[in-house]
């Protein structure tokens, strides 16, 4: 067996053609390595942008309601600014953490 690679193993362009795929592989700036994390990092970014698609989707909605039905208006000021009609009153619960007793 050794014999039959004894020719090939005495030819230039074989050790260049090796040379040039070590190259290639490791130490280029393109690498297979380098390669692996930037496809890492775009199915992270696919991902990511799946869901901001998804989140905008559902905020347009939401703008939608709160344009065009005043009882979700009035809901959503009640709850997130802490609104309140002029007979109301309004009473805040608080839960405190374990860890800061």
């Amino acid at each position: 067996m050794f014999k039959k690679l004894l020719p090939y193993l005495k030819n230039k362009y074989v050790y260049t053609t090796l040379a040039f795929f070590i190259w290639m592989f490791f130490f280029d700036k393109n690498n297979i390595i380098s390669q692996a994390k930037l496809s890492s990092i775009l199915n992270d970014v696919k991902y990511e942008k799946q869901y901001y698609l998804k989140e905008i989707k559902t905020d347009k909605l939401a703008t939608k309601l709160l344009k065009t039905d005043t009882a979700t208006l009035e809901k959503f000021a009640r709850e997130k600014y802490l609104m309140k009609k002029d007979n109301e009153d309004i009473f805040l619960i608080v839960k405190e953490d374990k860890a800061k007793k």
